[in-house]
């Protein structure tokens, strides 16, 4: 059987930095757990445009089609700030979301014990949290039609966008918050509006009938989103998984982002229909963007970047214990005051660089054996 294949494709900014750790954590599992991966690297965002003069070739665009999964850096800068919409960096990724049907978009909020200081909530509100938020990707107000800015014939103009969501978007997206909760905590929070909007009800509605139809061993609440975003800052451990819908899924997933206290530790995955070979299309990322103004100098902290790389293991590879010693590995280095500049407060010792941090966490791998 051949290995698992990955398209690597760094991008701008600190990508590259943060890229290069995970690719020596990728041939550490090759040379002492067994796990090899194909590896291909291409280009996307700035750094596909200033080859190719688009953010994604069409090329790179029909591999991320075929390989078993993809592991993305960061996109933009602003070097790019003056170009054209159609060819911004961030184009680049919409498209692998776009082509790829990557519907399923998972946003972990873990709070390391090690970091539960850097939170903006007291310790013992976020001390331990670990939660998972599944947006929905590829529907709703983002994509809905009509949509646009016009004349409203009476001097002014009108902005108008579009809810939309059909039976099976939602449904296929609560599937996917159902698989994760069995392999979690068996907890659903189903969010919308469904007090005041029709696409809401839909909502509630399908996600009930996959409830009651596919996965009633699974626990099912409902919340409305608004009520949501102050639980999550409310209470936050009260959740296990919770779906919603793509502009819901964007505030909310920010949200409680900053309940772990820093972004560069937060990692996600966007997720799509089984391939033949029963892996999903599958886009691997951290939530951080391009940082440019730290870029090249060494201070990124790839932990983000090589978290989402567990992910990778856990939902495209079915290696769970290979994840779980992977997170194992950067919460011990954490827990031991390692850091790099982004997680450093008084008393600490001097931060470390991106390639030391890679260095520790290789190291703590090496200890788990």
């Amino acid at each position: 059987m051949s290995n698992p294949s990955l398209l690597i494709l760094p991008g701008d900014g600190i990508g590259p930095e943060v890229m290069d750790q995970v690719t020596r954590i990728i041939d550490w599992f090759g040379e002492k757990r067994g796990l090899k991966f194909d590896v291909e690297t291409d280009l996307v965002g700035g750094a596909a445009y200033d080859k190719h003069g688009v953010p994604l070739a069409d090329e790179t665009m029909a591999r991320a089609l075929e390989v078993d999964a993809v592991l993305l850096g960061a996109v933009g800068g602003p070097k790019y700030d003056d170009l054209d919409f159609s060819v911004k960096p961030e184009r680049g990724l919409l498209r692998l979301r776009k082509e790829m049907d990557l519907y399923s978009n998972l946003r972990p909020a873990q709070c390391f014990d090690a970091l539960a200081d850097f939170s903006s909530l007291k310790k013992d509100i976020v001390a331990g949290l670990d939660i998972m938020i599944v947006r929905e990707l590829t529907s709703g107000v983002y994509f809905g039609e009509p949509r646009g800015i016009q004349d409203d014939n009476e001097g002014g103009r009108v902005g108008v966008n579009t809810q939309r969501y059909t039976t099976n978007e939602i449904r296929r997206v609560a599937r996917s918050a159902f698989e994760l909760a069995k392999r979690r905590n068996n907890k659903v929070c189903s969010m919308e509006k469904a007090n005041v909007m029709e696409s809401g009800i839909l909502w509630r509605e399908e996600v009930i009938w996959v409830h009651e139809n596919e996965y009633p061993e699974v626990e099912l609440s409902h919340m409305y989103a608004d009520n949501g975003a102050m639980q999550l800052v409310r209470a936050p451990k009260q959740f296990d998984v919770i779906v919603t819908d793509n502009l819901f899924g964007d505030i909310l997933s920010d949200c409680a982002a900053m309940l772990t206290g820093s972004l560069g530790m937060l990692p996600s995955a966007s997720l799509g229909a089984p391939a033949a070979n029963g892996r999903p299309k599958a886009l691997y990322e951290p939530v951080h963007g391009s940082a440019p103004d730290i870029t090249g100098q060494g201070k990124a902290n790839p932990s983000a970047c090589i978290l989402s790389f567990a992910m990778a293991l856990r939902y495209s590879f079915d290696q769970g214990e290979e994840a779980t010693r992977l997170e194992n590995a950067v919460q011990s280095v954490l827990a031991s005051g390692v850091r790099t500049a982004d997680l450093m407060q008084a008393g600490d010792k001097d931060p470390v660089s991106t390639t030391e941090m890679g260095d520790a966490v290789l190291a703590a791998l090496d200890a788990s054996l």
